[in-house]
């Protein structure tokens, strides 16, 4: 797609307002409406955007440590070029487009803290060795009966849900709130983030919606831009949408299930049909290294402090290294699928509060990682992963999976120095901001029997 293609688009569609963006560490989409001006000029020459997107946390608060922003530098600009390719038109924003943009250095290198850089990157790896990814993510999330207002109002307490009690795979209450159903499904196809699937989930007001596969980065782009629209849509219904890994310790958490294959031309390289499993050698060493590299890459699977309140046995989150066929109690689920075209891996230990990016950038850089050394993954667990004292636990919270990143050689070779370090310095002040704070918890438990 060009420039040129764009501009007649816009003409025939009669798009007036474009929006930019990108995704930030936290996977938070970043970005700013632009003019028809603006928006030509930057095609060609590029957009100033602040590289303070990489230095504050999921609140805005500033890192407390430098890196490769911060005081030190004065938070300067960075170069943005906008992708013509990720061209839409958002269905729910009258005459509006969206692109996404890339950001550069003052050299007109990648910054180096992008996620969208860092799955290319790996992307580009896949190539060199012969192989094109395909991807795809699946979220859980929950809606309120809330607004962005009275969530704070009612300091996070005693939210309404959408709907009451347990009820998952419910015709019934899908249909009942057909009008939202009806519009995601629609919108969504026509944001070109088509959904394969949508369903109630167990608990009150959850949804669970299964994206469909694509190639390269566009898989990341539709998953990222799905959750963004969720909570664009939900409010135009009178609700407000949370992909919180656990918003609630009595019920189950959200998952972000990531689903990966690699292809070459137009054959699944994951697929043997002549082996009695159906997964190729290519698969088998993908496996391998994305279970050896589990712990250490832990901490962009699981990327909060709240992430780790939906890691515990029982409720659909694996607590291990483990996987198994068809599994769902294990870490990463193979599934043969009913012909080699769907052969693929599913890492199930992602949580919906997990950045796309970084998700499938971890998974691909581990796979690829096992497929250059031979790793043979163990055996597949058969039975109940949770119960299976003899599996090698993940770990159990933000510190102790930041500090396996942190201390990985491997980790640090496939992702970068650069990139580790600042991501270890992100989720460090997670951490510490957590460890000062006075919770609830602690109030009802100490403040009168102390």
């Amino acid at each position: 797609m060009d420039l040129q293609t764009v501009l007649s688009t816009f003409d025939e569609k009669k798009i007036t307002k474009i929006k930019l963006g990108t995704v930030d560490l936290d996977g938070i989409f970043r970005g700013k409406y632009v003019s028809l001006d603006k928006f030509t000029s930057a095609v060609e020459s590029g957009l100033s955007f602040c590289d303070v997107l990489f230095g504050w946390d999921v609140s805005d608060e500033l890192y407390d440590r430098e890196s490769l922003t911060g005081w030190h530098t004065g938070y300067p600009d960075t170069l943005a070029r906008i992708d013509l390719e990720t061209f839409r038109i958002v269905p729910w924003e009258p005459d509006t487009a969206l692109f996404m943009m890339d950001l550069y250095d003052k050299n007109g290198d990648p910054y180096p803290l992008s996620p969208r850089h860092l799955l290319r990157n790996q992307i580009g790896k896949a190539a060199e060795q012969g192989f094109q990814f395909r991807g795809s993510a699946e979220y859980e999330f929950f809606f309120f009966e809330e607004t962005s207002h009275s969530l704070y109002e009612k300091d996070f307490k005693d939210l309404k849900p959408l709907s009451p009690g347990m009820f998952g795979y419910s015709v019934v209450r899908a249909s009942t709130y057909s009008d939202l159903i009806h519009h995601i499904i629609d919108a969504m196809r026509d944001y070109n983030v088509e959904l394969e699937g949508i369903h109630t989930e167990t608990g009150p007001g959850v949804y669970e919606a299964a994206i469909r596969y694509a190639t390269g980065l566009e898989a990341a782009d539709r998953a990222a831009l799905f959750k963004t629209g969720i909570k664009e849509i939900a409010p135009r219904h009178g609700l407000v949408a949370t992909f919180m890994a656990k918003w609630n310790a009595d019920l189950p958490g959200c998952s972000g299930h990531i689903h990966q294959s690699l292809w070459k031309a137009d054959n699944n390289a994951f697929a043997d049909p002549n082996v009695n499993d159906g997964f190729s050698d290519t698969a088998r060493y993908y496996l391998g290294g994305l279970l050896t590299l589990m712990p250490a890459l832990t901490s962009l699977f699981c990327p909060n402090i709240n992430s780790y309140k939906r890691a515990v046995p029982g409720v659909w989150s694996p607590i291990n290294v483990s996987w198994g066929v068809e599994n769902r109690t294990c870490a990463i689920r193979a599934i043969a699928g009913n012909s080699g075209k769907s052969t693929r891996l599913e890492n199930r230990l992602c949580g919906a509060d997990t950045n796309p990016y970084l998700a499938m950038a971890a998974s691909l850089a581990a796979g690829l990682y096992g497929i250059e050394n031979k790793i043979e993954p163990p055996s597949p667990i058969s039975g109940n992963a949770y119960a299976d004292d003899t599996l090698p636990a993940l770990p159990s919270n933000l510190r102790a999976a930041t500090e396996c990143l942190n201390q990985s050689e491997v980790a640090r070779e496939i992702l970068g120095d650069t990139f580790v370090d600042h991501y270890v310095l992100a989720r460090d002040y997670e951490v510490r901001l957590y460890e000062k704070a006075v919770t609830d918890w602690e109030l009802r438990r100490y403040f009168e029997a102390i």
